[in-house]
């Protein structure tokens, strides 16, 4: 099953020719979330050939323009395009007041409703939830209130054996106990060692976005052992100083969030259009954590 993050952005605040503001698109078994929404995204969402009409859940990480200024520019080609079903936007409660006067004046007609749901900036919290993936939330320490997201799949049902339902004559009561992990026992009354029966599944997946954060140890057991972490990165370490000010991390911070983490791999984003070159900023990541890279727009990572 698919389990997919496309770059769509990957800049700070300011957009370079390169590299848009922050935006990436999770598809987790054809289900397209959309993270964060700078401006730019419907060209790169054109770019990276993916379906707008696939988009029905979109989360704001916080009120900062370079995360959401794209936000009314997709809402209205969205119906321009014809759509019907509802849009999820999950934001500060704020975003819904913003928004309203711009739909009024831009959208009146929109063919489709837009559902809000208000993050929680205080604690970890479940914020979407279907038979195939599960969504949460969990706050980070910027200058506004700022959330991060966390994306896992759900176990999936062991495969019985073939050879291990013609061997003992399972019957479909005895086959949905086995993928419920009930005990088997034979006829002779001995219990069956579970992998003689059963065929386990691939480990579930896990994404976690840390968006616009200084150095925040807090998130660790929030994001501890995903599969792929996104953390920003915006300035080298020796301009600490002035990423704990305006609320952001270094690289060789983000990487050390990411070992202490235990996770999978790292991917660090939103770099501060100081930087021509981004490959001082790898160096000082891999140095702590091996397994970082710097994100490209573009890009899709497949999460292992």
């Amino acid at each position: 099953m698919t389990f997919s993050l496309t770059v769509l952005g990957s800049n700070s605040a300011l957009p370079t020719s390169e590299r848009y503001p922050t935006a990436q698109i999770l598809n987790v078994s054809e289900r397209f979330f959309l993270i964060d929404c700078g401006e730019g995204v419907q060209m790169q969402l054109r770019k990276c050939r993916i379906n707008f009409s696939k988009i029905n859940h979109i989360y704001i990480s916080h009120l900062h323009g370079d995360h959401c200024f794209g936000l009314i520019g997709l809402i209205s080609t969205l119906s321009l395009l014809g759509r019907r079903g509802v849009l999820h936007i999950y934001a500060h409660e704020e975003l819904e007041k913003i928004m309203a006067p711009q739909l009024e004046f831009f959208c009146a007609d929109l063919s489709y409703s837009i559902q809000y749901h208000h993050l929680n900036f205080e604690n970890k919290e479940i914020i979407y939830d279907d038979k195939r993936v599960i969504v949460e939330s969990f706050p980070l320490s910027h200058r506004v209130p700022t959330c991060g997201f966390l994306f896992r799949e759900k176990p999936k049902e062991p495969n019985v054996r073939k050879e291990a339902i013609f061997k003992y004559g399972l019957s479909i009561r005895e086959i949905v106990a086995i993928k419920n992990r009930q005990p088997f026992f034979d006829e002779k009354g001995r219990q069956v060692p579970f992998d003689e029966l059963v065929i386990e599944p691939p480990r579930p997946r896990s994404y976690a976005f840390c968006s616009d954060t200084k150095y925040f140890r807090r998130i660790i057991p929030h994001i501890e052992g995903v599969n792929v972490l996104y953390h920003e990165a915006t300035f080298m370490h020796e301009l600490k100083a002035l990423a704990k000010s305006s609320g952001h991390t270094t690289a060789h911070q983000a990487a050390k969030i990411a070992r202490d983490a235990q996770v999978g791999k790292l991917l660090m984003g939103h770099f501060s259009n100081r930087y021509k070159d981004l490959k001082p900023l790898l160096a000082e990541a891999q140095a702590v954590f091996r397994k970082s890279e710097l994100v490209q727009d573009g890009t899709v990572y497949e999460i292992e």
